[in-house]
């Protein structure tokens, strides 16, 4: 009798893990919708559509993009979480997903619990921008007017607690001046009000920008990481212009619900891994001024574990909250 139960048990093991390992192997059998936290013709938005695509053939099913916006991307994880753990909902987020937790003292999910890591897609400097018939030439200029005449100059961020917010309250903080945060939706609504004249001065990611600098519409005033920009040369870092130490940038990834069974996070890793290497998707996004990555889970899942840790005392000694 016992050796006949221990039969059945393994026996019923077997099929389990056949049924998973089929599962995996077949994925996906139907479209799959991934989320964008921002608003359409940002850069994650642009690096959703790229990857979507290249997944799409890869994959043989439709990549369906959603942007569900606001509230520093919480809206689209809150989306996420209630969504069933099978892979067939995804998202792609951005480094200020780290560091909501901070910000916002009743998130409808846990940072680390309800989040499966599935990949480091990729990264990139942000950009300091001016329209093009601004009076400030330079980043030195901008600084002397700030202080000047304090409170009277704004910036265009993507939301409270985003890379390009913190890439503000940064230049705040370690040049000593006082310019307003203004927040957005997302990069593009940001350089619409740029080119319309109704905000004086932004941060933005580089993909969904370079081509208003290349076209001469927009100013770039200096890159945020301490080395500059391969797509843009010629432009100086904030570092060399006159705020020594300046360094922050933003990255963006992949998640899946905290449910989504490993193995199949492993696979939907592997599987971007392989079309952000794609020779056009590279060349695209190394265009567009990212620097493409396709990371482990495990490596993922550390980088933001770090830049929780790292952030968190800056976010309590300036008091940002979100709104």
């Amino acid at each position: 009798m016992r050796r006949m139960f221990r039969s059945v048990i393994i026996l019923v093991a077997l099929v389990v893990c056949s049924t998973a390992a089929f599962a995996q192997q077949s994925f996906p059998s139907k479209p799959v919708r991934l989320l964008i936290p921002y608003a359409a013709g940002g850069a994650v938005d642009i690096l959703g559509r790229t990857l979507g695509d290249e997944l799409s053939k890869r994959w043989g099913q439709p990549v369906i993009i959603e942007n569900r916006t606001g509230a520093g991307g919480t809206i689209a994880s809150q989306v996420l979480v209630k969504s069933d753990p099978d892979g067939y909902t995804l998202i792609i987020i951005a480094s200020g997903h780290a560091i909501n937790p901070y910000l916002y003292s009743h998130l409808p999910y846990d940072t680390f619990k309800d989040f499966r890591p599935i990949s480091l897609l990729g990264s990139s400097p942000n950009i300091m921008l001016v329209p093009a018939n601004s009076p400030h030439k330079t980043l030195a200029g901008l600084l002397a007017a700030a202080r000047a005449k304090p409170g009277s100059l704004s910036y265009g961020m993507s939301g409270t607690g985003t890379s390009t917010h913190l890439a503000g309250e940064l230049l705040k903080y370690m040049a000593k001046v006082d310019i307003v945060a203004v927040s957005y939706k997302g990069g593009a609504p940001i350089i619409n009000d740029l080119l319309g004249g109704h905000l004086p001065l932004s941060f933005n990611n580089i993909p969904e920008s370079i081509g208003h600098i290349k076209s001469g519409s927009l100013r770039p005033l200096g890159v945020t990481t301490a080395v500059r920009s391969a797509v843009l040369p010629d432009v100086p870092t904030i570092a060399e212009s006159g705020v020594p130490g300046y360094d922050t940038a933003v990255w963006w990834g992949m998640l899946g619900p905290g449910g989504l069974p490993a193995d199949l996070a492993a696979k939907i890793s592997k599987d971007c891994a392989a079309a952000l290497h794609a020779p056009a998707v590279k060349q695209r996004l190394d265009n567009l001024g990212a620097t493409v990555a396709g990371s482990s889970p495990a490596d993922f899942e550390k980088l933001i574990r770090d830049d929780y840790n790292k952030w968190g005392p800056i976010i309590k000694a300036a008091r940002i909250k979100g709104s």
